[in-house]
């Protein structure tokens, strides 16, 4: 008998609603009769690629025991993060602030208003592991919420005083310089594994953002070591098996520290960082792995996590038949089977693929050294070698194909495709390829017809409905990538929707009190706390995305107000961004912005005319990343202040670059343009 989630539209909640346990969705009818009943909340945040979610499910939750016991003390409500971050953040730093640790899946114990009193994350079924086990837990949790009502309270009114905290800092008016960025990039380096590349050991995430501040330090001439850790790190995980060598794409994460053994679920946020990041390392370095890893990674976007109205899917599981990476790994001779003996014994030795295998007995595919070292080595020429690995890869992955795939979380959300609408349109401009660019133009339609209602962003979609209203991520993303779109196509009408999104994220979420975004709306559900998520964890927070968009838009359209906005939460945060960088490095990406004085550049000129598209390759093939372009096919196209007065220089398309209040000598050769943009 399904319970009332076979009425949601989330992946991962329809995962449960054939649960015996009588779940509830987040909502009033829950909060409701748990007071009316004077029971205690069960509340379960999760989502669908997460692999301790399905063991807790198939341990407990699928246990007609257990749920007998879950229904008879509890109102059971499941939530799925991706849906609502605002409840994942907030009960998730009651479970930190309870036990000293959080993750997923996330057990939260509430009374009838939603105070937290007792939390944790996985429980087993029995006592193992130094926990309770989850039966055990549930009586006693029960037992003391009706006979300890005093000590309950106290708990819960000393827990909501000091939650929301760290997301309140005071104001601050210390004058925001570059100095920062520097204590940040030797805070980087200082904790940076010099052998395998990013920080720390295991597990290992990618921590795009970081990498990028990285590349930027390099950029701007600071120092050269900078480049040498993006580098290592770029190459270890393009070489490891967190990266799919078949079809493309990263893995969450690495279980180890040399980027081997993945946790096998693929995000969709952590690809659109990681092609961005590969697109941008190309554009500094001219190398072409890194484009490589940059298309193939946004290929397998268009193949694989693309609905048909153009929106980005969420994630694939870790586990496919119930097993973690099954899909994944191969044994030798079902390479051989597909590849015949010669050719695979080329393509499994350039790939790691032993018999004794390097996970569970088979193989997760990885590359250990340079093909044209593997090539001597084994007396094949280069190109050779290439068309056995090219060969190999899109035969395996036909037979890959064939097996039974990981579950395919197809929800919609719209910050993720913000990100990932932003690199699509970035990709476009610089690699010159229209499918990414139509993906990127077709998604932002989507997004804006589908998704926005009465002028306000909604949060998810799935098979025809759209709901939940929107977070400050999906407002500052969306308008985030919006204004990719327009510096990569000029048509008007992707900044007009960034600047309106701008506008009613500001309505909606700003705070001068906080001198901050909030991370909810003034119309949203009220919670025991109204969240502000002020680090950039696993994608970046909203606030430093917003931050990002204001600069960006203060430029380009003229308005102050903009500005000042995006600068007083810099100035809140400038302390955290030198001491913290591994938490704030997208922060420090806006930081980096705003002290650089930014190049604004502006083409004069047809789209169609040649002359025209060799200025934007040399715009859009290096990598600038403290700039902002405008263009328009002549000077009759008003209504922008870097428009103003700019005309074709004797009926030539013509660049113009100004920085810090000062313009430059008008140009019209790509040789010109490219002198003014490294000067």
């Amino acid at each position: 008998m399904p319970n009332r989630l076979i009425d949601e539209t989330s992946p991962y909640l329809l995962q449960h609603a054939n649960n015996p346990v009588d779940w509830y969705p987040w909502g009033q009818e829950a909060l409701q009769r748990a007071k009316d009943e004077d029971k205690p909340i069960m509340l379960s945040i999760g989502y669908s690629a997460c692999h301790w979610c399905h063991v807790m499910e198939r341990e407990s939750f699928e246990n007609e025991a257990t749920a007998m016991l879950m229904n008879e003390h509890f109102i059971n409500i499941k939530v799925d993060r991706e849906e609502r971050p605002d409840l994942d953040a907030v009960y998730m730093e009651a479970v930190q602030m309870l036990t000293g640790s959080g993750g997923w899946p996330m057990t939260v114990f509430l009374t009838p208003d939603g105070r937290p009193f007792y939390g944790g994350t996985y429980f087993p079924p029995v006592d193992r592991f130094n926990m309770p086990g989850f039966p055990r837990l549930l009586e006693s949790v029960a037992k003391s919420y009706h006979n300890s009502k005093d000590e309950i309270d106290r708990v819960t009114t000393q827990l909501t005083a000091q939650m929301g905290r760290t997301g309140l800092m005071p104001k601050g008016d210390t004058p925001l310089t570059v100095d920062i960025i520097h204590r940040a990039y030797t805070v980087l380096a200082t904790n940076f594994d010099y052998q395998n590349g990013g920080t720390g050991t295991a597990p290992k995430f990618p921590q795009a953002m970081n990498l990028e501040i990285l590349l930027r330090y390099y950029h701007h001439g600071y120092n050269e070591r900078a480049l040498e850790m993006v580098n290592l790190t770029l190459e270890k995980m393009a070489m490891g098996g967190i990266y799919d060598q078949i079809a493309g794409g990263f893995a969450r994460y690495s279980t180890d520290a040399y980027w081997l053994v993945p946790h096998f679920e693929k995000m969709l946020y952590d690809n659109a960082l990681l092609s961005r990041l590969y697109l941008h390392a190309h554009l500094e370095t001219g190398r072409g792995m890194y484009r490589r890893i940059a298309e193939e990674t946004l290929d397998y976007i268009l193949r694989e996590m693309t609905g048909p109205e153009g929106g980005f899917y969420s994630a694939t599981d870790a586990d496919s038949e119930g097993e973690e990476g099954k899909f994944f790994v191969w044994t030798p001779s079902e390479i051989e089977a597909v590849l015949g003996a010669e050719e695979a014994a080329i393509f499994s030795g350039f790939f790691g693929v032993s018999q004794s295998g390097n996970f569970e007995g088979s193989n997760i595919l990885n590359i250990s050294h340079k093909a044209s070292d593997y090539a001597k080595q084994h007396g094949l020429s280069l190109d050779n070698l290439v068309d056995v690995i090219q060969r190999g890869k899109k035969l395996l992955w036909t037979e890959r194909e064939k097996r039974v795939h990981p579950l395919l979380d197809d929800k919609v959300l719209a910050s993720w495709n913000g990100m990932m609408l932003r690199s699509f349109a970035e990709a476009g401009a610089a690699l010159e390829r229209q499918d990414y660019l139509d993906a990127a133009i077709k998604n932002a339609n989507f997004l804006l017809e589908t998704m926005r209602p009465d002028g306000k962003l909604l949060r998810t979609y799935r098979k025809g409905q759209a709901k939940l209203p929107g977070y400050l991520e999906d407002y500052s993303f969306v308008a985030d990538g919006l204004l990719a779109l327009y510096e990569a196509t000029f048509e008007r009408r992707w900044l007009t929707e960034a600047t309106s999104l701008a506008d009613r994220m500001i309505e909606l979420f700003w705070d001068d009190e906080v001198g901050g975004f909030y991370d909810t709306s003034t119309d949203h559900d009220q919670l025991v706390i109204r969240p502000r998520d002020v680090l950039d964890n696993a994608q970046p927070c909203g606030g430093s995305v917003a931050t990002d968009v204001l600069l960006k838009l203060a430029v380009t359209t003229g308005n102050e107000d903009y500005r000042v906005k995006a600068a007083t939460p810099l100035r809140t945060l400038h302390d955290l961004m030198g001491r913290a960088p591994a938490g704030t490095g997208h922060w420090l990406a806006a930081l980096d912005f705003y002290v650089s004085t930014p190049k604004e550049v502006v083409i004069i000129g047809p789209r169609d005319n040649l002359a025209t598209a060799a200025l934007l390759k040399t715009v859009y093939g290096s990598f600038h990343p403290n700039k902002v372009l405008v263009g328009a096919d002549n000077a009759g196209e008003h209504g922008l202040p870097l428009l103003e007065s700019r005309d074709m220089i004797d009926g030539q398309p013509t660049a113009y670059v100004c920085q810090n209040y000062a313009c430059q000598l008008p140009v019209t050769t790509p040789e010109e343009l490219a002198a003014q943009l490294e000067g």
